[in-house]
């Protein structure tokens, strides 16, 4: 068995525990040097909360655990095909590797498939399902937001 293997089994465990305790059928595992960091299963039934996946609850737990937001150097091993969203808080993580189980089209039976919705953020903004609108909006009187953040960034370096 092939180190991505086991740590897929281990996904696939903590999705099957997680289903039978009334969640959803997601685990994910975060590795760095071979090492488990942290785990994460589905929790949107739990805590009704939409972004509550198993990928970004072990995001969450390795950025606490590595006591840093940059998880550079980890490989995530998921139970199933990561959503957007999950995918783009890896990326934005720096996470360097991602392996999963289950396809889209393994779940698509099921309603697991998150297919349509890369599909829909493939297409340009006035393209999507979603109203997606760019007004920009400054408060008067103040520093501009970002130019205001880069200046406090350098500040705090210094």
């Amino acid at each position: 068995m092939t180190q991505t293997e086991h740590f897929l089994r281990q996904a696939i465990a903590l999705a099957q525990a997680n289903m039978e305790q009334g969640g959803r059928p997601f685990g994910a595992v975060i590795v760095r040097d071979g090492k488990v960091v942290a785990t994460g299963v589905n929790e949107i039934l739990a805590t009704n909360d939409p972004t509550s996946h198993a990928e970004l609850n072990a995001i969450r737990a390795a950025s606490q655990a590595l006591g840093s937001a940059s998880l550079a150097g980890c490989a995530v091993y998921a139970s199933g095909n990561p959503c957007p969203m999950c995918m783009a808080a890896m990326r934005m993580a720096g996470v360097v590797e991602v392996a999963y189980a289950y396809s889209n089209d393994d779940g698509e039976p099921f309603g697991l498939s998150t297919a349509a919705i890369y599909a829909d953020l493939a297409k340009p903004f006035a393209e999507q399902s979603m109203r997606i609108a760019y007004v920009p909006v400054r408060l008067a009187g103040q520093p501009d937001l970002y130019a205001a953040w880069q200046r406090k960034q350098e500040i705090n370096r210094a």
